[in-house]
């Protein structure tokens, strides 16, 4: 079994992120927030959206509301979603 099936059979609540419902609430949050990065110190502007995420502010760990919540999301770009949010919730994740 390779990672990513392996990640899903551990993780069922990733499925989530494949559902017709999430990327229409991607969308919401990206149009809220302007296609901009909301990481502070960042504020970058993308057109190209596929550069773009909606990230959960407090991680869910497969809580349904918070999952599905929008006040909990926001846009980021992926270098600040893959570098400095991954980094901050590793270092929370150790505690």
């Amino acid at each position: 079994m390779d990672a990513s099936r392996r990640r899903d059979a551990e993780q069922p609540w990733r499925k989530w992120y494949k559902t017709a419902d999430w990327q229409r609430l991607r969308e919401e949050v990206l149009i809220r927030d302007m296609f901009s990065c909301q990481m502070i110190g960042c504020g970058k502007f993308m057109a190209d959206t596929s550069q773009l995420v909606a990230d959960h502010k407090r991680p869910h760990r497969g809580d349904h509301d918070l999952f599905w919540d929008i006040g909990n999301l926001q846009c980021l770009c992926k270098p600040c979603h893959d570098g400095l949010k991954a980094r901050q919730e590793a270092r929370t994740l150790r505690w």
